[in-house]
């Protein structure tokens, strides 16, 4: 029998209490920083709510630290550091945001940059491979703009969440749809009917909120072959190869440009990548502290017993796919990774849609939408993390300007309300 403990849960409002509140008596968010937060939230969990000898406890804590996916994200942590160290350091940086400047003036610059933040992801399929290549330019664009590095980076950091809910390739895609037994394709014709909507709204408002931007950028030549590092990390990522590959091969090219056109050495090249690397330590702790604490959380009891709730009251279909949406929603909040999420609960959502007889592929939308409005809006997520880390902000300072994980997850809200599209509910 699964052990079942409400109080596991408490580590993470133990987190938000310290984070939070210390950050509001402090009146500012960059006085606290989250690797401390995490630190006593995870000693707190440690201490009170797991059992067993000390030994037992930390290798608990470890294995959650240690994780596979922990250490994934860890080494695509270092490789995104390096990669955006080296190529400020050689120019490529500056020209992409002088072309990107010239290509998108003015009052276009929010929209194009949403919408390019949405094309690349749903051509990667993945919101961190996104965050990682356009993130640096959005940093050089507010820079040269004068506009706030938090509301630019949210732009990309949101954007980058329309293809992970929707692209084929997608890592969550591909669990919602096998874990409900339908196909990708469908799952796609339910979900861009949430998804577009949202997607649209924030445009406007991007164009909207661009009418106040007066700004010109000076007509000064671009250095195109400075371009070739983040069109190649950009054209392997849409070509479906690993971010891993990816990243490695826009360090090495790099290292070839600068090296060709004499903007570094070699030594100062093995200079710049350890910097990029060491600028990632904070976001390499968070995320194993967080890995930890989180597998200490599960082994405790505290998702098993956030499952018997979410599912002992359900009533009628609205409910069933309200108790999906609520159940993924709050693991995803536990694991802080939407795949997980997905994996952890597919199965009992499953269950739920057999017993209501619900759409297998609104289940599968509303398992893949609510996972990533709640990870789009984390600030413990891999996506907040890396942007955070690679603009040099607090995370709490982008939430506020996240649009289209909010207006993704208003809309799921209201499509399961209204029964919506009629035909899958």
């Amino acid at each position: 029998m699964k052990n079942k403990n409400w109080f596991a849960l408490t580590p993470l409002a133990v987190f938000l209490a310290v984070y939070l509140a210390s950050s509001l008596i402090a009146g500012d968010f960059y006085k606290v920083p989250i690797a401390a937060a995490f630190l006593v939230a995870s000693v707190y969990a440690l201490a009170l709510c797991i059992k067993g000898k000390v030994e037992e406890r930390i290798t608990v804590f470890s294995q959650g630290a240690g994780h596979k996916n922990v250490l994934l994200m860890i080494w695509i942590f270092i490789l995104a550091g390096a990669f955006a160290a080296t190529a400020k350091e050689i120019g490529a940086i500056d020209a992409t945001v002088n072309i990107t400047l010239q290509l998108l003036p003015g009052k276009l610059l929010f929209a194009g940059l949403f919408l390019a933040s949405c094309f690349i992801s749903m051509a990667v399929g993945t919101s961190v491979g996104t965050v990682v290549a356009l993130v640096p330019v959005a940093t050089g664009i507010a820079a040269e703009t004068g506009i706030s590095t938090a509301f630019i980076v949210g732009i990309v950091v949101g954007g980058s969440f329309f293809g992970d809910n929707l692209s084929f390739i997608s890592d969550t895609t591909i669990a919602a749809t096998r874990t409900q037994g339908c196909s990708m394709a469908d799952k796609f014709k339910a979900n861009i009917l949430i998804a577009a909507p949202a997607a649209a709204a924030v445009a406007v408002w991007y164009i909207f909120k661009g009418m106040s931007v007066d700004f010109t950028p000076a007509a000064e030549s671009v250095n195109l072959v400075l371009l070739v590092p983040y069109l190649l990390v950009i054209g392997m990522a849409i070509a479906g190869i690993n971010v891993v590959l990816v990243l490695v091969a826009g360090i090495l090219a790099n290292a070839a440009m600068g090296l060709a056109i004499g903007n570094i050495t070699w030594i100062s090249w093995l200079g710049h990548v350890g910097n990029g690397i060491a600028g990632m330590g904070d976001l390499i702790i968070v995320t194993m502290l967080a890995g930890g604490m989180l597998e200490v959380i599960r082994a405790a009891g505290g998702l098993d017993f956030l499952i018997e709730k979410m599912t002992s009251r359900i009533n009628g279909k609205r409910g069933a796919e309200l108790s999906i949406a609520a159940l993924v929603s709050l693991a995803n909040l536990c694991t802080a990774n939407n795949t997980i999420a997905i994996i952890t609960t597919g199965g009992i959502a499953k269950d739920i849609s057999n017993r209501y007889r619900l759409d297998p592929r609104k289940c599968a939308s509303i398992l893949d939408t609510f996972s990533c409005f709640v990870q789009g809006i984390i600030p413990y997520g891999a996506q907040m993390l890396m942007a955070s880390g690679l603009a040099g902000i607090s995370a709490i300072s982008i939430l506020g300007h996240l649009y289209y994980p909010f207006a993704l997850g208003i809309v799921a809200l209201l499509a399961i309300i209204f029964r919506f599209p009629r035909r899958m509910s």
